[in-house]
């Protein structure tokens, strides 16, 4: 019997890597979406074959609609439809305050975070959705606990785009919920990954863990056991749901 495709985006590092590994250990067979680095998408494909998993890697750009179209017909044409997504992919940049951010700026994390969920949930409703021939399936949105508390002098941006995908996800969850997909959202608070350096300050949960109730930072696996939660059968009656794993804040 074929295991089912998970495509995880931005799997190659971080969130997206902990919950391929995770998720190749509960029988699903992995496809990690990268947009640049190949190097850890295939190290984390290595090590899920080490493991006696299945994986493969495959490029796209989450914001190019053509890229992402590609994508998904390419998994069909090879494998077979998709049964879960997780889009992880997101992006940041240097942390500054909404004053002196520009439009640029805002495109290009708008671009990933929020068109590159919506295309990729787009896509995904064509191989799930019953109306389309599909058979169901799930998906999980990985937002973040910065679309409630809007990151002031640091990232308003990405938490902006974070609370569009909030929610979208929910929108999207209760028109496709008769069709067979289960949509819900998990959102991590301060995980050690290396978004963080992306944002110019590589220590940035040392900092800040000390003030949160649990009194320290995340792990990426931590976050990936809700994914894999969501995706379950376990989760069969959640949609529209939303898990924060950010140590009590």
């Amino acid at each position: 019997m074929e295991k089912p495709i998970l495509l995880i985006t931005g799997g190659g590092r971080g969130i997206g890597a902990a919950t391929a590994k995770l998720a190749a250990r509960q029988g699903y067979q992995i496809v990690l979406n990268y947009r640049q680095d190949e190097a850890s998408a295939q190290k984390v494909a290595k090590e899920i074959h080490q493991l006696g998993g299945q994986a493969h890697c495959i490029q796209a750009d989450v914001s190019d609609a053509d890229q992402v179209s590609f994508m998904f017909e390419h998994i069909l044409h090879t494998w077979e439809p998709i049964k879960a997504l997780v889009n992880n992919a997101g992006v940041l940049e240097t942390q500054t305050n909404f004053a002196k951010t520009d439009l640029s700026r805002w495109q290009r994390i708008f671009n990933t975070n929020v068109f590159g969920t919506f295309l990729c949930c787009q896509s995904a409703f064509k191989h799930m959705a019953l109306s389309q021939g599909g058979k169901g399936g799930t998906i999980v949105n990985v937002s973040s606990i910065a679309s409630v508390y809007g990151s002031p002098n640091e990232y308003v941006d990405y938490a902006a785009s974070k609370g569009a995908v909030d929610s979208f996800s929910k929108g999207f969850a209760l028109e496709v919920a008769g069709d067979g997909i289960r949509v819900n959202v998990v959102r991590p608070g301060l995980i050690y990954t290396d978004m963080h350096a992306d944002g110019g300050e590589a220590g940035r949960v040392d900092r800040i863990a000390p003030n949160l109730p649990l009194q320290r930072g995340g792990k990426p696996e931590e976050v990936a056991e809700a994914i894999l939660w969501l995706l379950s059968d376990k989760s069969s009656y959640s949609t529209g749901s939303f898990i924060d794993v950010g140590g009590g804040r």
